[in-house]
């Protein structure tokens, strides 16, 4: 899977499939990069402003028509306050609409993971199944479903957040989604077969140890911890030269 695609194969998957995911190229807003690394040595990455300016940089740099954004809070969250939040939710929107991109912003809770898997491999697979319905948890259905409505409505696909929710239920229930996704997946250079046989292509993690409680009730969870967790399981990076172990991860949290 091509993840940073020139912008001509970027702009050909998106008129035929209709979708395409993507990481920064040197060809997007390049400048964002070089910025974010003064950010890292100044102390400056908290702030909103400089948040601002880094997220809309792309999303004007791409020609969007309108923007819905996931501006989350909580434990597990950049932001750790529903203020703090709602602060940078409003500079971006407040911003973006000053630039004639119409936005909205929703604030979601990350006081707990999003689902009930964290890892590399795992959530590749979590998102299959969701897509498939083989594994569809309501809280992680509630978020996809709040988000991708804003973005039926802002792009003038449904006139009310209501008549979008019946249309993604009914896109996810014909198997239209996952087949869309397969198509993308596909088109950005990935295995076709991907959504059919997620685990031929995923690494696994060649030892798999159950961790249970012996005794209890969750009454709270650290969320960050849950990431470093996997962090320390070589997941993720401590440094920018460390390779990542995309196998590794937690499954089955309670």
């Amino acid at each position: 899977y091509v993840a940073t695609p020139t912008m001509e194969l970027f702009r050909e998957v998106v008129a035929t499939v209709g979708v395409s995911i993507i990481g920064q190229t040197s060809d997007l807003a390049p400048a964002d990069k070089r910025l974010y690394g003064v950010r890292d040595v100044t102390a400056t990455v908290e702030s909103i402003p400089l948040i601002t300016a880094s997220i809309l940089s792309k999303k004007l740099a791409a020609g969007l028509d309108a923007l819905a954004m996931d501006v989350k809070f909580g434990n597990g969250a950049f932001m750790a306050t529903v203020p703090e939040a709602r602060a940078l939710a409003e500079s971006i929107t407040s911003v973006a609409g000053g630039a004639g991109m119409p936005t909205n912003a929703l604030l979601t809770d990350m006081d707990q993971p999003l689902a009930s898997t964290a890892g590399n491999a795992l959530e590749m697979a979590y998102a299959i199944e969701y897509l498939t319905g083989a594994r569809r948890e309501p809280r992680m259905h509630e978020v996809v479903l709040a988000l991708c409505a804003e973005m039926l409505v802002l792009g003038r696909l449904a006139s009310t957040t209501d008549e979008a929710r019946a249309r993604l239920e009914a896109v996810l229930a014909s198997g239209e989604a996952a087949e869309r996704f397969a198509r993308m997946v596909g088109a950005m250079g990935g295995p076709a077969d991907l959504v059919d046989a997620p685990w031929t292509h995923l690494e696994r993690a060649p030892i798999q140890h159950p961790v249970m409680a012996p005794l209890g009730v969750v009454t709270a969870i650290d969320t960050r911890a849950v990431g470093l967790a996997v962090v320390v399981l070589g997941g993720g990076r401590t440094r920018p030269q460390d390779d990542v172990d995309h196998a590794v991860g937690l499954t089955d949290l309670a």
